[in-house]
């Protein structure tokens, strides 16, 4: 790099998608206004150096800490590792091409043996201080994470433009403050005015333009009234939101100024705010729901009945689905929603709306029989309770469920989009709510139910040392489902998201050969599409993606003589993480358009006795409808991850009630736009974070790693370093030693536990963001390109959720301690604002 400009890297970084763009000046000066001119000069010749087309061949065989393999780019073939080559790829896309800065990046990456050499001798700036990496951070602030609100995305009715002029503002009490406007709309106006000045929310304004006056004649007694709605002291002057009164006709001002923005937009500039904030939150939230652990149900209200309607699931819950299968393939799940524990939740204070439920099955004569019971339940039966936990944690069957319910409202379905319809005709449908049959189906929702699998091997041991009374067994039928009153029918959906499948699928189960050159399997179909299959084998699936399979169908082909259903060509598109789950797709030659002749005459010949795979398709667009209605009232907390250099650090987290559970301790050190995540961070295995550990070995599909997390947290001690003490629920040697961690901890301050569910994230699908990128780049293409980038360096996503009452159930404490437990902290934090508040007076 041309020296002189080492410190101005990150601006560079910022540049560099916008190095080949026509307006790179005009971009240059903006971002860098405030960078000396001689310097904006050797950042720019840096820039158009790093932007010149590479040819050389990259080989870091024995000079990276990692695998190398083969990676060919363009017909040239390079030897990279794993890091080396997602760099590469990502300095492509920077780039639009193989140039000399993709090359020098590629070859300093974080783990190359040269650049770790040179980071063991002290990295400092020319005045000898320390550089600021994040690792040279103080702990307080290396894992804040800045809020993402996946609701707060707003629908603006028409354009804002930025346009600073002179205007006078008259109170209700004919007092005249002199101000300056930020931004106008036709119905709107922002300005700032001095401090000193009083106004407050709801008073009404009468402004006059008076720079307008002066340059465009306007008429200088006529004011324009306007009702104060928000204002923002936090800066050295007030910002006054205005909304447009219509108190008085006024049409040549309105056309004056609908014509005077639309003539000057592209001048002055649209305000996009609103519009960046939506891509930021619509982003985020498309990398969490598709990874999203936890089963939303969503429950209708009829008088005071409420009864659960509708499920929505992806690919990382559909465990929790599927485990509510009884032997014909009827869904189950209702039994957990019985009307009693739908009543007590409903009525415990919002933030505490939540209970843990034990569950196992019992098959006996071919039919399977759901057993469950709430902890609440077992304390009520204390007979029975050591029975049932330690006869069911014995079982396959076991599981523990967390649920969670939340209030929630119909009219939440339709999120449009950020921008005023008058944009384009495209917009405008994009911006149409759902039809009236959709909304009349959802107009019954009142609550959704949020069920997650927390079950563990640690918990299932510590439920299994309790004495099992074998007499006592009979006595537990009490909490088994009779088969001979089946709960309501709850109808499921799948999320909708970048790989939703485009045809429907239909259970059927019949025997099938898979041959690929010697190897020979078999296994039986769980469902199938015109195109497509899902096989269950009997042995563990050993080859990969992408692999060609000859299948032979040999009981459906006795159904036919037409079709060939015999050695058809399919391509394993997926292989579930245990390898006893393939996902087919047929092939497209002659005998493989026989297969799909045949299964299309068997789906419309059998409508009506097939059944979909968890899919309804009777309503367009209510899966997208449940989506919305869910990122509007999230329950559990989804942090993303990103990684720099071969870091991976907190890149943001999702919105946190103040209501919630973990706010205490995610807003430790933090405020309400950046909460802390340093408890994530802190638990280490082998001298590195367990995040890093984990990420470092999983692919972009697996499903997600599971965590339980024990944490001591005392907000009255100094350092974050002592307020909050981490470990994995595997660092500690028993459960004696589980135990004594949690008394010290509710002894000190409080106990935390975390349910923690991470994966890698995939692509981003930004053709979900088409019309509001588009919409950006057309008045600031950097502005755009800086947001899709952002989108590219997420890395990973963790679902979070608290289990402290599980895990001190489990491990002996009453209700009467975790309750405590809750009231211990915010003690302990009206002591922390007690001293702030004597140090202030001080």
């Amino acid at each position: 790099m041309t020296t002189g400009i080492e410190q101005y890297q990150e601006l560079i970084e910022q540049l560099k998608p916008v190095v080949k763009e026509p307006a790179f000046n005009q971009i240059l000066s903006q971002v860098a206004a405030n960078v000396p001119r001689p310097k904006r000069f050797l950042i720019k010749m840096e820039l158009k150096r790093q932007a010149k087309p590479c040819q050389r061949r990259i080989d870091l065989r024995g000079s990276v800490d990692g695998d190398c393999h083969a990676y060919e780019h363009e017909g040239i073939t390079h030897y990279l590792d794993d890091i080396a080559q997602e760099m590469f790829e990502r300095q492509v896309r920077c780039f639009g091409g193989y140039t000399i800065g993709v090359y020098e990046a590629v070859c300093n990456t974080e783990n190359n043996f040269r650049v770790m050499h040179s980071k063991d001798q002290p990295d400092t700036d020319v005045l000898g201080t320390e550089s600021d990496s994040p690792q040279s951070l103080p702990l307080e602030v290396r894992y804040l994470a800045p809020v993402v609100d996946f609701s707060g995305v707003r629908q603006r009715r028409e354009e804002r433009m930025n346009f600073v002029v002179s205007v006078e503002l008259f109170t209700e009490l004919k007092e005249s403050v002199h101000a300056t406007s930020i931004d106008i709309s036709v119905s709107g106006l922002k300005v700032k005015a001095p401090k000193r000045y009083l106004f407050k929310p709801g008073e009404r304004i009468t402004v006059h333009f008076r720079g307008l006056e002066l340059d465009y004649g306007l008429n200088r007694g006529e004011g324009v009234h306007y009702l104060l709605t928000d204002i923002d002291r936090s800066r050295e002057e007030q910002r006054l939101s205005l909304k447009r009164l219509y108190d008085q006709e006024q049409k040549a001002f309105d056309e004056f100024l609908e014509k005077f923005i639309q003539g000057n937009k592209r001048r002055y500039k649209v305000n996009m705010d609103n519009t960046i904030d939506a891509i930021v939150a619509k982003g985020y939230e498309q990398y969490y729901i598709p990874h999203f652990t936890s089963l939303p149900v969503y429950i209708s209200q009829h008088e005071d009945d409420l009864q659960p309607q509708y499920l929505l699931f992806n690919d990382c819950n559909r465990d929790i689905y599927q485990y509510w299968l009884d032997e014909d393939n009827n869904l189950r799940l209702g039994y957990l929603f019985g009307h009693q524990r739908l009543q007590k939740l409903r009525e415990l204070a919002p933030g505490q709306r939540e209970m843990t439920v034990f569950v196992f099955s019992h098959v006996t004569q071919g039919r399977c029989y759901f057993y469950s019971a709430s902890s609440h339940e077992l304390d009520a039966q204390p007979q029975l309770k050591s029975a049932f936990l330690a006869y069911g944690s014995r079982k396959l069957s076991w599981r523990v469920f967390k649920l969670q319910l939340t209030d929630m409202h119909p009219e939440q379905c339709h999120i449009p989009l950020s921008l005023p319809d008058t944009v384009s005709e495209m917009v405008r449908r994009q911006n149409q709510p759902p039809s009236p049959r959709l909304q009349s189906k959802l107009k019954s929702l009142r609550y959704i139910a949020l069920v997650t699998d927390i079950s563990s091997e640690w918990a299932t041991q510590a439920y299994q040392k309790r004495k099992l009374q074998k007499e006592l067994l009979t006595k537990l039928q009490v909490f088994c489902h009779p088969r001979n009153r089946p709960p309501v029918s709850i109808a499921p959906f799948r999320f909708k998201y970048q790989e939703l499948r485009r045809e429907t699928r239909f259970l059927l189960r019949t025997p099938v050969n898979l041959l690929n050159d010697d190897l020979k399997l078999t296994g039986v179909t769980e469902d199938f599409s015109a195109g497509g299959l899902r096989v269950e084998l009997q042995n563990l699936f050993p080859l990969e993606v992408g692999a060609q399979l000859a299948i032979s169908l040999p009981k459906l082909q006795k159904l036919t003589q037409k079709h060939h259903l015999t050695e058809i060509a399919y391509k394993v598109v997926h292989v579930s993480a245990d390898r006893n789950i393939v996902h087919l797709m047929l092939g497209d030659s002659s005998r493989e358009m026989h297969a799909k002749e045949f299964f299309q005459e068997l789906i419309k010949n059998n409508r009506r006795s097939l059944k979909p795979v968890h899919e309804q398709q009777d309503m367009a667009g209510i899966g997208e409808s449940l989506r919305n209605i869910y990122a509007a009232n999230p329950l559990n907390i989804a942090v993303f991850i990103r990684k720099d250099g071969i870091q991976l650090l907190p890149d943001s987290i999702a919105h946190v009630p103040s209501e919630h559970s973990l706010k205490p301790l995610l807003a430790y050190r933090g405020d309400e736009q950046n909460l802390n995540l340093y408890a994530l961070y802190a638990a280490r295995v082998d001298s590195r974070s367990f995040i890093e550990q984990t990420l470092k070995n999983m692919r972009t599909h697996n499903v997600p790693a599971a965590f339980e997390l024990f944490i001591a947290f005392n907000p009255t001690l100094g350092s974050i370093q002592q307020a909050i003490q981490v470990k994995l629920v595997e660092q500690f040697n028993n459960d004696a030693q589980r135990r004594e961690f949690i008394s010290l901890a509710m002894g000190k301050g409080r106990f935390y536990a975390l349910k923690l569910f991470l994966t890698k994230t995939g692509r981003p699908d930004i053709s979900l963001l088409h019309s509001e990128l588009t919409y950006v780049g057309g008045y600031a293409v950097h502005k755009a390109k800086m947001l899709e980038e952002q989108l590219w360096n997420v890395a990973a996503v963790a679902d979070m959720l608290d289990v402290t009452a599980e895990i001190m159930y489990r491990y002996g404490f009453n209700q009467h301690h975790i309750d405590a437990n809750v009231g211990k902290v915010e003690d302990n934090d009206n002591q922390v604002q007690g001293k702030k508040n004597e140090k202030m007076a001080q």
